[in-house]
């Protein structure tokens, strides 16, 4: 049996949401508004499926280093979108003039289009988090991996109107050969990360900013959370961050590609 290891509430959403036979009535509708190329009408008696562009490959090594070069810095945003948190995140950004990398869990995104579209519309990037962020995913069949990656890469494409998720996060790092190799097939670059600023602990936000500034040697990209509770601390930490990476001359990119 396939375990929904998640952080808590995602047992609550996926309860609801995992049934992964309704993307498939979702699917033809998505194809038809997002007007993407690649599909020509179904056969006579055959279901319509999703007209998807193909993706071009990607490698499928877990990427860390910034597009920016060396004295830059990718921010993700992991665990959304969420209609309290998602906001107070983009505005920071936006006030800061700085672009970050959304990793969305899938039914959270098919929950709340509207703020997958504010995403890709303010420049940032999407990342494909799975649909039941099962941080146990490694330990399952080849099958369940690749439901999890595929179908959050639908619900999350069609949330954003036909905007594909560019990377592929495995939930608490649990990749595999398989899955890495699947996502990049699929044009989603494996995310690993440098810095976890453990924002999803709640240790408060000096904790937060102090983690960081720990650990950023270690690497660009700092990972961060916009749902999964209350992420109040997340938003101050931010708030103080930002500006004090750009004061430190750092630039912001997104992940290599």
């Amino acid at each position: 049996m396939a375990r929904h290891g998640g952080r808590g509430w995602y047992g609550r959403v996926i309860a609801a949401a995992v049934g992964v036979t309704a993307v498939a009535a979702v699917t033809s509708v998505w194809s038809a508004q997002a007007g993407q190329s690649g599909g020509g009408p179904a056969a006579a008696g055959v279901s319509a499926r999703p007209a998807t562009p193909k993706a071009t490959p990607v490698s499928p090594s877990i990427v860390h280093a910034s597009d920016g070069g060396a004295h830059a810095v990718n921010i993700t945003i992991d665990d959304g979108p969420d209609p309290v948190w998602t906001p107070q995140v983009l505005e920071l950004l936006r006030d800061n003039g700085v672009k970050a990398t959304f990793c969305m869990v899938g039914p959270q995104a098919q929950a709340h289009p509207d703020l997958v579209r504010q995403v890709v519309a303010a420049g940032h990037r999407l990342c494909d988090h799975t649909v039941s962020h099962d941080t146990g995913m490694d330990h399952e069949s080849e099958s369940y991996q690749a439901r999890q990656i595929t179908d959050a890469e639908r619900q999350i494409t069609q949330a954003s109107g036909g905007v594909r998720p560019m990377y592929y996060r495995a939930p608490g790092g649990a990749f595999t050969p398989y899955s890495r190799k699947l996502a990049a097939s699929h044009g989603m670059r494996p995310l690993g990360w440098n810095v976890d600023s453990k924002d999803f602990e709640r240790p408060g936000s000096e904790a937060i900013i102090a983690t960081v500034k720990r650990e950023l040697a270690n690497g660009p990209t700092i990972l961060f959370h916009d749902a999964g509770g209350d992420r109040s601390q997340t938003v101050a930490a931010l708030r103080t961050l930002l500006p004090w990476l750009k004061e430190q001359g750092y630039s912001f990119g997104f992940p290599v590609r």
